[in-house]
C-alpha cells in the first residue's frame, strides 16, 4: 500500500474517532441539558414542510418526576421488558430479528421472481396478439416488513443521531451510541429523554403532547389503560392515529394494562 493510501486510511480513522468523541460530548451534555430536537424530528420537520408547506408540531418537555409512572411502566412492558436489566442491547432479540428479516427478504424475493415470470408471460401473449404490454406488477416494488429487535436505548440512539438508513455500518454506530448512552446517562435519564422525544403521531412528539392530543390531559394524569394505549401505539403511531378503533390496539392495551404492577422501574 502506497504512502498516499496510508494517509487516506489514517484520515478515515481519525475522522471516525472524532465523530465518536463528538457523539460522546453530546451525550455527556444530555446528563444536565435536555436535548432540543433529534435527528428524526428534524427529518420529519423537513418532510412536513416539503409535503404540506407548513410544520404542525406539538411537543412539550415534562420532567421525569412529573410523568405518570403508568406510562413509564407501559412503555417498558410494551417496548422493552428487560430495560432495567440489560446493558442497552438484547443480543438474543437482535439475532432473532435478523433471522426473521432474512427469511422475510427471501420470501419477498421469491414472490418478486414469480411475479416477474407471470408478467413476462403476459407481456409475450400481449405482443403476440398485437396488444400493449401490461403494466408492471406492483409486487415488484414491495419491501419486506422489517423487525427491529431494538431496545429503548437503541431506539433513542437512532432517533437522536442517526438517519433511517439500514446498513451494518449504521447498526454498528447505533450500538456504539447505545453503550455511550447507558454508560453516561443511566436508565432513568434515558427513559426520560425517550418519553419526551418519541413520535406519537403526525407532528406529535413526547408524552406530554401525546397525552393532550389523545386524551386532553397532562401526562402526569394518565390512567393505566390510557398509558397502555399510548405505549401500544409506539411501533406505528401514525397508523394507529388514523385508526384509533383498531381491535388490536384495544386488546393489546388491555394486556399491557394488566401487567403494569409487575413492571420494575429504573
Amino acid at each position: 500500500m502506497g504512502r498516499q493510501a496510508w494517509r487516506i486510511v489514517a484520515l478515515m480513522v481519525l475522522s471516525g474517532v472524532c465523530l465518536q468523541l463528538y457523539f460522546a460530548a453530546r451525550i455527556g451534555a444530555m446528563a444536565v441539558i435536555d436535548p432540543q430536537s433529534t435527528a428524526f424530528q428534524r427529518s420529519e420537520m423537513s418532510r412536513l414542510l416539503r409535503e404540506q408547506g407548513r410544520i404542525l408540531w406539538s411537543q412539550s418537555w415534562l420532567p421525569a418526576a412529573q410523568i405518570s409512572p403508568s406510562i413509564k411502566r407501559a412503555v417498558i412492558a410494551s417496548e422493552d421488558a428487560g430495560f432495567v436489566d440489560h446493558n442497552g442491547v438484547e443480543w438474543d432479540a437482535l439475532e432473532k430479528a435478523w433471522q426473521k428479516n432474512s427469511k422475510a427478504q427471501q420470501r419477498l424475493e421469491s414472490q418478486k421472481q414469480k411475479a416477474m415470470e407471470r408478467y413476462q408471460r403476459a407481456a409475450s401473449r400481449a405482443q403476440a396478439r398485437g396488444r400493449p404490454a401490461p403494466e408492471m406488477p406492483s409486487a415488484l416494488n414491495a419491501t419486506p416488513k422489517v423487525i427491529g429487535g431494538s431496545t429503548i436505548t437503541q431506539q433513542l440512539a437512532k432517533n437522536l443521531f442517526l438517519s433511517s438508513e439500514r446498513s451494518f455500518l449504521r447498526k454498528g454506530q447505533e450500538i456504539m451510541l447505545t453503550f455511550m448512552l447507558e454508560g453516561m446517562l443511566g436508565k432513568e435519564r434515558i427513559l426520560e429523554i425517550y418519553l419526551n422525544n418519541v413520535e406519537w403521531g403526525e407532528g406529535v412528539f413526547g408524552i406530554e403532547a401525546a397525552s393532550r392530543h389523545y386524551f386532553h390531559i397532562s401526562a402526569s394524569q394518565l390512567s393505566p389503560l390510557q398509558a397502555a394505549r399510548l405505549a401500544v401505539m409506539l411501533p406505528a403511531p401514525k397508523r394507529f392515529e388514523k385508526n384509533p378503533g383498531s381491535g388490536y390496539l384495544r386488546l393489546r392495551s388491555n394486556m399491557i394494562a394488566a401487567r403494569l404492577r409487575a413492571v420494575e422501574l429504573p
